[in-house]
């Protein structure tokens, strides 16, 4: 490591050898029965993640995890790939703690990594090739199995082919010529993983996005966590220890309780005001079928912010539900903070057949609509009418993406002053598993996962020059795929636009609804406050 090589009197000669440094053990009392392997990045030309190396090891041991740190050889290699000597020393290193786990505690299949960087490629390796040989074997030893049965990824360089020689993603991992680098097998014992990356990592997180991808296609359980505006960094520790408890790696799971139990009442709120969306007669698309749209404000005791937040519900655009799981405990934990929300009843079930009008069309005029009230009441309540965001979860989440992204695009004709002077754009949208957003799921479940480049966004996304960021969270699990939010969070990215993106292992559609303390799916409304504060809606 760079802490003992930067030593003064310290001779390279005497430490030409790769090595394990093994942490002492956790208590008696909180061991879990894994073991950790942690693993530095560096370039592939030293090992320099001293600070991560000791901050992981102290918290992960904290959790019951044996640690231990694996020191490969560097610098590259001459003659050879720049990580082919570090792979072998990573499967070599890997049948050393797997021989070592009766000694020391540990079951031999609880081995899992946390890595950056470089050290992230190598751990990849690990993760999804560990059926090809790195090398020779030289001893008794070799007949191990060398395969881990977890990884905690952080920033991984040099996964797309634009920079897999050991530069910076020259094409930022985007290009019809780039793709995935073939050195990652993906094997019958590849494993579940944690992909954590920077939105603005000049190692790009599109090496993460297409790794989640492939996990996607073998049925594998994985997470991955995009940061708007962060560079190469570790990112997230907490979301991985999410992961490992939502997977059972950390012990027995707790039971899963009601978010509407979490989140019971109304408390923080001082005020609700109720308001329809259209004067009478005014209607755009009058459906006889249809419920009747309105908005209500919900104004917090004490208003902390300025932002106001528009939320409402999925229902496949049949129902939906103002007061429901996917409304409600968000705007009471968004009232606890200071924060106006505003909720929505959009125009369901679906416009009739015989209209011709698209599932959502109604909806979208409600929406946009819903905004401009909003906008133009904002400023008498103290508020500040550009600072607003729209929330919707499943269907919710398509029309999100509509109002998102479509702004630009008028819904319906000007009915009034309102609409003739008030924009609909938004500042910030945030999609809780939407649906129908790729081509194989327009109207149903993603028939092929969303995996395939042949499932493309949907063409009612208009992707304006108004289009603001996003929070996606998604299911790993979804029959509504999880790829919706990941092919969005791409093509904002390749416009410029940085959103953050969390997608949760073996978590189905309405994910929240019910969940486990301490797994994402239980934290997940803190995700949403994080953002906001992040990108400074909530703190000016």
């Amino acid at each position: 490591m760079t802490d003992e090589s930067s030593q003064e009197g310290f001779k390279p000669e005497k430490h030409r050898v790769a090595y394990l440094d093994w942490f002492d053990a956790p208590a008696p009392e909180k061991r879990n029965g894994g073991c950790m392997v942690l693993i530095s990045g560096g370039s592939y030309q030293c090992c320099c993640d001293v600070r991560y190396i000791k901050e992981w090891s102290e918290k992960l041991t904290e959790l019951g995890f044996q640690c231990v740190n694996l020191v490969y050889r560097t610098p590259r290699p001459v003659g050879l790939a720049i990580y082919q000597t570090a792979w072998e020393d990573g499967q070599r290193a890997i049948r050393l703690v797997r021989s070592e786990a009766a000694k020391r505690g540990f079951d031999p299949e609880k081995i899992g990594t946390i890595s950056m960087s470089a050290g992230s490629h190598l751990a990849l390796l690990l993760a999804t090739s560990s059926q090809t040989r790195a090398y020779t074997p030289i001893d008794k030893l070799d007949s191990i199995p060398c395969h881990i049965n977890w990884a905690i990824v952080n920033a991984p360089a040099y996964g797309t082919t634009d920079g897999e020689l050991g530069t910076e993603a020259t094409r930022q991992g985007y290009g019809t010529d780039v793709t995935l680098s073939k050195v990652f097998k993906f094997d019958e014992k590849t494993c579940p993983m944690s992909l954590h990356h920077g939105g603005r990592d000049p190692y790009t997180p599109m090496t993460s996005t297409l790794i989640y991808r492939q996990l996607r296609r073998m049925e594998i359980p994985a997470e991955l966590h995009l940061y708007a505006d962060k560079g190469h960094a570790a990112l997230g520790f907490d979301r991985a220890v999410e992961f490992m408890r939502q997977m059972g790696y950390l012990g027995e799971i707790e039971p899963e309780v009601s978010i509407m139990d979490v989140y019971p009442s109304d408390e923080d709120r001082a005020e609700l005001i109720r308001e329809d969306v259209w004067p009478e007669g005014k209607m755009p698309d009058y459906q006889p079928n249809q419920c009747h749209p309105y908005i209500e404000w919900h104004i917090p005791k004490n208003l902390k912010t300025k932002a106001i937040q528009i939320i409402y519900s999925g229902g496949s655009y049949t129902d939906n539900k103002p007061d429901g799981f996917e409304v409600a405990p968000a705007r009471r934990y968004l009232n606890s903070k200071g924060m106006t929300v505003v909720t929505l009843k959009y125009r369901t079930p679906r416009p009739l057949p015989e209209s011709g009008l698209a599932k959502h069309t109604t909806a979208w005029e409600d929406l946009q609509r819903a905004i401009r009230i909003v906008r133009s009441e904002a400023a008498e309540r103290g508020l500040d009418p550009d600072r607003i965001g729209i929330m919707g979860s499943s269907a919710g989440g398509h029309l999100t993406l509509m109002g998102v992204t479509s702004s630009l695009h008028r819904a319906y004709l000007p009915i009034d002053d309102i609409d003739k002077k008030v924009p609909c754009n938004v500042q910030w949208g945030i999609g809780i598993y939407p649906a129908y957003a790729l081509t194989d799921g327009e109207d149903q479940h993603n028939i092929q996962g969303g995996n395939e480049d042949s499932n493309v966004l949907v063409p009612e996304f208009s992707f304006d020059l108004a289009t603001a960021p996003m929070l996606f969270i998604h299911g790993d699990a979804d029959g509504w795929a999880s790829m919706n939010s990941v092919k969005c969070w791409e093509k904002m990215r390749a416009m410029g636009i940085q959103s953050e993106l969390h997608t949760l292992a073996l978590r189905k559609h309405c994910f929240q609804h019910y969940s486990s303390p301490g797994t994402g799916s239980y934290t997940h409304l803190d995700r949403i406050w994080e953002f906001l504060t992040a990108k400074g809606w909530v703190t000016r």
